[in-house]
């Protein structure tokens, strides 16, 4: 099978990435194509949006957490149902782990055999655009750069010139541009784009967005690159395959406007493995689902929500309450932020979270910390034990404040020559900054719902 499919990458961030893959996949659905969207590497709100556009769940794809076998598999499982895949890269083309090409668009497109169109940020240049191709196109032979994208053109002129430029110089088709329009540019705050959960987009928005695109940019050639794509190999080890049925457990996901970073992916192996998937709002929900034998309360935006968190009295105290009884509890970034004593937001304002850990959480000016990195168990803990690493991701501004001398950590980070230390542990309560793709590492969604199967026999 020969799964078409094709990058969208940038030259560098702010490009335009999101914005021109969101018109591709709105311009091609409104053709009548099935679009299967996918995001390169750890962001979990883009794919919100290009779930919204294409009408499909949209899943990440990132090459540094997961196994090349595992990319292909998460990639081939979704594509095989749609006319076309679609990608959005990350950063640009060729940013990767430190200086290296791992994690970037361009490590991706050479796992998945991809062609690659990239978006140049044309604002103010003319000829100079031909010699930026030229050193993409040449920094790397092996990637397939099959078309260029032109954003924020200023005139039809603008466009011939550069567009005459480029294909000059590097025989790489200019397949289109997309003309300056400040109405077009998506809402972001500290912590990129504003999730769909909190605002969506208006149909005007997708309706102007797809006609630009439409009466831009050449789709024909978009589809025609797309179905060139070489062929690609089936993995030789499979995360999704069949196996002995266990007893099934129920773990209840956290799911609102304050808490939605979620890899879907995450969620599906979860399900394969042997757990039913039950959402509940920290918001509006007054109490746990009932019968859940764990909880997974995912990243977000608490601090936006902190006054309406805090006021759910209710759920708070049956959440305490069954993290004494010993439910399973895992919780990342957000997660964390909501189980702590209490939260001090941009405005110094506190407000009373759950109080499972006897510390707060401060929101800071700016980045705390950022990147991927390696993690060891030093406690083992409801997803492992003492040894084992593991992959991950960090990215938060806020930080923890008044931790008691006493407080366990499950994690040690060495990163930057530092050593960090992440995920406090209390009962079966495990909540922490890093984020995790259980692809990357079954043995942590494993244990996760044997922690939650022990919960169920010992209070059934």
């Amino acid at each position: 099978m020969n799964l078409p499919r094709l990058i969208i990458a940038g030259t560098h961030s702010g490009v335009g990435k999101t914005t021109l893959t969101l018109g591709i996949i709105s311009a091609l659905s409104k053709r009548g194509v099935s679009v299967q969207a996918f995001k390169a590497g750890p962001d979990y709100i883009d794919p919100t949006y290009h779930s919204e556009a294409s009408g499909n769940i949209c899943v990440n794809l990132d090459s540094w957490l997961l196994s090349k076998d595992a990319v292909i598999e998460l990639f081939r499982r979704r594509a095989e149902d749609a006319d076309i895949s679609v990608i959005e890269g990350v950063m640009g083309l060729y940013d990767g782990l430190k200086d290296t090409e791992l994690g970037s668009t361009a490590h991706l497109a050479k796992i998945l055999n991809s062609p690659v169109i990239l978006i140049l940020d044309a604002r103010s240049l003319s000829r100079s655009a031909g010699a930026i191709a030229m050193g993409y196109k040449e920094f790397d032979r092996k990637i397939d750069i099959a078309g260029i994208i032109l954003n924020n053109i200023a005139s039809v002129n603008h466009y011939k010139y550069i567009k005459s430029a480029i294909e000059g110089g590097t025989k790489i088709p200019v397949v289109g541009c997309l003309p300056r329009d400040p109405e077009l540019k998506l809402s972001e705050r500290h912590l990129g784009l504003i999730p769909l959960e909190e605002k969506r987009l208006s149909s005007g928005f997708y309706k102007k967005l797809s006609k630009r695109v439409e009466d831009h940019i050449d789709l024909t050639s978009i589809l025609r690159i797309g179905r060139q794509a070489r062929p690609l190999l089936n993995p030789r080890v499979m995360i999704f395959k069949k196996g002995p049925q266990k007893s099934r457990v129920t773990i209840a996901v956290a799911r609102d406007a304050a808490f939605n970073f979620y890899y879907q992916d995450n969620l599906e192996i979860l399900n394969h493995l042997g757990a039913d998937i039950v959402t509940f709002s920290p918001l509006r929900d007054g109490e746990l689902p009932k019968g859940a034998d764990g909880l997974y309360i995912g990243g977000g935006f608490p601090e936006l929500f902190a006054s309406d968190l805090s006021k759910n009295n209710s759920l708070k105290r049956s959440i305490l309450r069954k993290a004494e009884d010993g439910l399973p509890i895992y919780a990342e970034c957000g997660g964390l932020m909501y189980l702590v004593d209490s939260i001090i937001d941009f405005e110094d304002r506190k407000f009373s979270m759950v109080g499972i850990f006897k510390c707060s959480v401060r929101m800071g000016d700016r980045l705390r910390r950022m990147g991927y990195v390696n993690l060891e168990i030093i406690r083992d803990n409801i997803l492992g034990k003492k040894g084992q690493r593991n992959r991950a991701h960090l990215f938060h501004w806020s930080r923890l404040t008044n931790i008691p001398k006493d407080a366990s950590f499950a994690y040690k980070i060495e990163k930057n020559e530092n050593i960090i230390y992440d995920g406090l542990i209390r009962r079966n309560v495990l909540a922490g900054y890093a984020h995790l793709h259980f692809a990357s590492d079954l043995k942590v969604a494993k244990n996760f719902i044997n922690s939650c199967r022990k919960f169920k026999v010992n209070h059934g």
